[in-house]
């Protein structure tokens, strides 16, 4: 019987790659990781399906914080990148792509929207949401909402809780922080032109 190609998704952080084969219930499952392949071998709603990839780069194989976790609705993989080999580059750096051979890549794989992060958005968004890998309570593809702090994001706003920098907006009655100060409706009408 052949074996059907299984979807892969993938995102990445500099320093480690989060790969996700969306097959529900895979059962019999072989996983063989090196530092420049991944091989995978199971069975999803009585399918054979298989990967195997070949890395744009090394990744650390033998690193234990790379792992994988067979859940409900796919197998994800969290791996750690291989540190460069060039002297003068401390600092890991994103991939063009995930897999060493251009066209694979085209027809396999997909990007993982829901835990990709621009290369430049990285410090902001901070590393994966790995809670599902770790047995924990995750919410399977949401990936957590890194990076979500409730203050940072009403200052950015402008503190519009009390409207400030809103013009023409102050002294909105029933907005928390206002003054409770009442304005008559005759002192608005004043500034107002005339109508035509």
């Amino acid at each position: 019987m052949t074996s059907n190609t299984a979807p892969i998704k993938w995102a990445q952080r500099s320093d480690s790659l989060y790969i996700t084969i969306a097959l529900p219930d895979v059962k019999d499952e072989t996983i063989t990781l090196t530092d420049s392949e991944l091989h995978f071998k199971g069975t999803s709603e009585d399918k054979p399906y298989e990967v195997n990839i070949k890395f744009f780069q090394p990744v650390d194989s033998s690193n234990t914080e790379s792992t994988y976790k067979v859940l409900p609705r796919s197998v994800q993989f969290y791996i750690i990148k291989a540190k460069s080999e060039k002297e003068d580059d401390d600092e890991e750096e994103f991939w063009p792509r995930l897999l060493e051979d251009k066209l694979l890549e085209k027809n396999q794989v997909k990007i993982d929207w829901d835990r990709y992060v621009d290369e430049d958005e990285e410090e902001e968004a901070g590393g994966f949401d790995t809670s599902a890998l770790e047995g924990g309570m995750g919410m399977g593809g949401m990936g957590g909402m890194p990076g979500m702090d409730m203050e940072a994001l009403m200052k950015q706003m402008g503190n519009l809780g009390g409207a400030e920098g809103m013009g023409g907006m102050g002294g909105m009655p029933g907005v928390p922080g206002e003054a409770d100060e009442v304005d008559s409706d005759d002192d608005d009408e004043d500034d107002l032109p005339d109508l035509e």
